[in-house]
């Protein structure tokens, strides 16, 4: 066989061993791509988006942080210095100066006890957990200083089973719904403050309890405005627990179901800080 009628042969077969990988290439792409949506299928709701695989839905569980966001001790926690300008220098660029504990928040092991965790020590597999929504909406409607108690989680049991195993229990009082306005603080006095949140023998019940590691609150406080000591941050946190505070639209979501995802910082030393806290339904 002539050296020409050889190198043509092997290009030959370079060529098609080329279009077939590169056909096997685009099939195994397409099979990974999520079915296809038919036309008359309707669209998920406006706060929701299609998750990986098409078969589940993200709900933002994240209030917006401002300069201007409502804040436990009253004065303001953010502030954003715009150290470049588009117009000026082709990008944006701020400067941020934050409390940890602003806006939508996780507190850290760290935050009430001398040796506890950081928020950079938190273990991943302790940021995507089962949720467990506790609805309190119609006592705090009333009741300002209500809290959620562990009759309130005998009675959640009761209708949905045990709690899932390390799992956040969510106290949902509705509280997210007076975010804008002076009442999520809700302090006559500029003293005490009156808002819901969880008792203190409910965080004992769900520490002896074992299958909870995180709660939840959607007000600026895991207890409740008027406590007077931090009760529950003390029993809950120094456990190695973790909480979330300012948690919004808890009322989108069934009691069990949902499983929470907490981007929390990853601070080294740090207390706590503003995280990016969604729910896969």
């Amino acid at each position: 066989m002539c050296g020409n009628c050889v190198m043509d042969n092997v290009k030959q077969r370079m060529m098609s061993r080329r279009n077939f990988i590169a056909a096997a290439a685009i099939a195994g792409a397409a099979l990974s791509l999520p079915p296809a949506t038919p036309a008359n299928a309707q669209a998920p709701p406006a706060d929701t988006k299609v998750a990986p695989g098409g078969t589940r839905t993200v709900h933002d569980m994240t209030h917006e942080l401002h300069p201007d966001f409502p804040t436990y001790f009253g004065p303001q926690q953010l502030f954003m210095e715009q150290k470049f300008k588009y117009s000026e220098h082709k990008f944006n660029l701020f400067e941020l100066r934050i409390n940890e504990h602003t806006g939508t928040h996780i507190d850290a092991p760290l935050h009430f006890s001398p040796d506890g965790k950081s928020v950079a020590e938190i273990p991943v597999s302790q940021l995507v957990v089962p949720l467990a929504i506790v609805d309190i909406r119609d006592r705090a409607s009333t009741n300002f200083d209500a809290q959620l108690t562990p009759d309130d989680i005998k009675a959640w049991t009761a209708r949905n089973g045990p709690l899932p195993r390390n799992c956040c229990v969510a106290m949902n009082s509705g509280w997210d719904a007076h975010v804008t306005t002076s009442k999520f603080r809700n302090s006559t006095d500029g003293k005490t403050m009156h808002f819901p949140g969880f008792h203190v023998e409910t965080a004992k019940m769900l520490i002896e309890d074992g299958n909870a590691i995180g709660i939840a609150s959607d007000t600026l406080s895991l207890d409740f405005g008027a406590s007077p000591d931090f009760a529950t941050h003390y029993a809950w946190l120094p456990s190695g627990r973790s909480g979330l505070e300012c948690i919004a639209n808890l009322s989108a979501l069934p009691p069990a179901g949902a499983t929470l995802i907490v981007g929390a910082p990853k601070v080294r030393g740090g207390t706590g800080g503003p995280a990016r806290v969604m729910a896969l339904l």
